[in-house]
C-alpha cells in the first residue's frame, strides 16, 4: 500500500489526509486548529503536526509528504522535490502570496521535523496553468516593470482543474488530448479555467487569487482605478484597501453573509441584497463562460465542483437560464439529484455535457507527489 500524508498548513491551522494511492480513499483526516492561540491543543506547528500524525494511529507506513503549496511563481512549473533550497525559493516567493506561502511554509519545516528522512514534496497551486500563452498570462502595463516585479497572470485553484478536467474526459469517455473543457471551481473561493486537451489555456485568478468570479469576500474583478478613487475620497490607506478587497467584498459585502447557503435561503424569502448577490454573481459566471467557450472553440463539457458548484442545484440551474443557444441546459431531475457521484445534470443528448464532479484536491496531491518521486 502506498500511502501519502497530503497537508495544507495554514498560518494557524493544519489540514492533513492520509491517502491510499492505489484505492484514492482517504484514510484519514482532520484538521488541527487555533495552533498556538492561548488554550490550544497544539503551542506551534511542530506540535500540531504530531498531533496531526498520532491521530493516524498505528500501522501505518507514510511513503512521502504532499504539501500543498499556493503559489510557485515563474520558478515552480511542476511537483518538486522539497530541498533547503526549494524551501528558500518559497520563501522568497512570499510577496505574490504573502497570506499563504509563509504559512505553507511553515507547515513543510513541522513536517520535516516531525518526520525526518520521509521525502516531502510540493505541489504548487500555479503550476497547472504553466501553459498559458503569453496573451493569456500578460497585462498591459509597462513591460519592464512587469518583467522585474513577476506581474503577469498565474492562475491558482490548479490542482483541483487538473483532477476534474481528467476526470471529466475519462467519465465521457473521450481521450483527455481532443477534450475542451471549462471547470466551474465554486468555493468560498472560486474559478473557472478553460481546459484544452487537458492543458490551462485561460483561467479567471491572477497574480493573485483575488480576481475573477465574486467569491465568498473577495471582489473579483473590477476597475481598477476604484482604488485610487476609495484612497483620495474616503481616505482608505492601501492596508484598507487590501481588507476591502480580500476580507469585507464579494458576497459577504453585496449581501452580509459569505455562505451560499444563507444567501440562497435569505434571496428564497424576498432579501433583495441577497437577490442582488445572487444576480451578480451569475452574471459573472456567465460572462466568464462565454468568454472562454470563444477562446476554447468549441465545447465538450462544462463541469461544476467544489462546495458551491458541487451542491447548490439552484444555482447551477439558474446560472445556465438562456444559454441553450450556446449547448447548454439542465434538466431538473438529474440537476436535483442527491448523488455525491461525478454525474450527468444536462438532459440526454445534449450538444453540450453539463456535469458535477466532485474534487478531490488531495488525491491529486498524493499522486504528483509519488509522480515526482517516482521520476
Amino acid at each position: 500500500m502506498t500511502e501519502v500524508f497530503v497537508v495544507n498548513s495554514g498560518s494557524s491551522s493544519i489540514k492533513y489526509q492520509l491517502v491510499d494511492l492505489e484505492s484514492g480513499a482517504a484514510i484519514v483526516g482532520g484538521i488541527i486548529e487555533r495552533i498556538g492561540a492561548p488554550g490550544s491543543e497544539a503551542k506551534d506547528h511542530v506540535a500540531g503536526m504530531t498531533i496531526a500524525l498520532d491521530a493516524l494511529g498505528t500501522g501505518h507506513n507514510i511513503t512521502a509528504v504532499g504539501h500543498r503549496v499556493v503559489h510557485g511563481g515563474t520558478v515552480f512549473t511542476e511537483a518538486t522535490v522539497i530541498t533547503d533550497s526549494v524551501q528558500k525559493q518559497i520563501e522568497q516567493l512570499a510577496p505574490l502570496a504573502p497570506l499563504h506561502n509563509p504559512a505553507n511554509l511553515i507547515g513543510i519545516r513541522a513536517a520535516i521535523t516531525a518526520l525526518p528522512g520521509v521525502p516531502q514534496v510540493a505541489v504548487f497551486d500555479t503550476a497547472f496553468h504553466r501553459t498559458l500563452a503569453p496573451e493569456a498570462y500578460t497585462y498591459a502595463i509597462d513591460a519592464a516593470l512587469a518583467a522585474k516585479y513577476g506581474v503577469r497572470r498565474y492562475g491558482f485553484h490548479g490542482t483541483s482543474h487538473k483532477y476534474v478536467s481528467e476526470r471529466a474526459a475519462e467519465f465521457l469517455g473521450r481521450p483527455l488530448r481532443d477534450t475542451k473543457t471549462i471547470v466551474l471551481h465554486l468555493g468560498n473561493g472560486a474559478s473557472v479555467c478553460a481546459v484544452d486537451g487537458g492543458a490551462s489555456i485561460d483561467t479567471s485568478m491572477g497574480m493573485t487569487p483575488l480576481a475573477g468570479l465574486v467569491m465568498g469576500t473577495r471582489s473579483g474583478d473590477l476597475d481598477p482605478a476604484i482604488l485610487s478613487y476609495l484612497h483620495r475620497e474616503a481616505g482608505l490607506g492601501f492596508d484598507d484597501l487590501d481588507t476591502l478587497l480580500n476580507n469585507k467584498s464579494g458576497l459577504l459585502g453585496l449581501a452580509g453573509e459569505s455562505d451560499m447557503r444563507d444567501i440562497e435561503d435569505a434571496a428564497s424569502k424576498g432579501d433583495e441584497h441577497a437577490e442582488t448577490a445572487l444576480a451578480v454573481y451569475r452574471h459573472r459566471l456567465r460572462h466568464y463562460i462565454g468568454a472562454y467557450i470563444a477562446q476554447l472553440g468549441r465545447l465538450d463539457a462544462l463541469v461544476f465542483t467544489a462546495g458551491v458548484g458541487e451542491n447548490s442545484a439552484t444555482l447551477r440551474a439558474q446560472s445556465l437560464e438562456g444559454l441553450q443557444g450556446l449547448g447548454l441546459s439542465v434538466d431538473a431531475a438529474r440537476n436535483t439529484s442527491t448523488s455525491r457521484a461525478a454525474r450527468y445534470i444536462s438532459p440526454e443528448g445534449a450538444p453540450v455535457a453539463v456535469l458535477v464532479i466532485p474534487t478531490n484536491e488531495e488525491l491529486e496531491i498524493a499522486r504528483q507527489t509519488i509522480a515526482v518521486l517516482g521520476a
